[in-house]
């Protein structure tokens, strides 16, 4: 989805060190599937992807939607616990649910 470098540059991380990459990319991945779970639609890459043209529900992973995912998985690598005690508990960065809302599903 995102290119691993990208996902290392936006949490400021040396793009040799390897050491979190597993992480990464499963961070990644679980960010396309909240984009998918919160828009109600099935996230592909390119206009070429295989089922694309044939779902009247698709989203294109366009600048906004990585910017969305970029976010979340930034969150996610900076507070990788639940709960962060001796701090005030916050939700996902509006900006994310801001960056998505045009995309959305409603009604269903």
């Amino acid at each position: 989805m995102i290119d691993l470098d990208v996902v290392k540059q936006h949490c400021r991380i040396d793009t040799d060190f390897s050491g979190d990459d597993a992480l990464l990319n499963l961070y990644t991945a679980a960010a396309a599937r909240y984009v998918q779970t919160w828009t109600r639609r099935t996230l592909y890459e390119m206009e070429s992807s295989p089922g694309y043209s044939d779902d009247p529900d698709s989203i294109l992973l366009n600048e906004d939607v990585k910017a969305a995912m970029l976010l979340l998985i930034g969150h996610w690598y900076a507070n990788r616990e639940s709960v962060v005690v001796g701090q005030t508990v916050a939700e996902v960065p509006f900006a994310v649910e801001a960056l998505l809302q045009p995309y959305r599903i409603y009604g269903v």
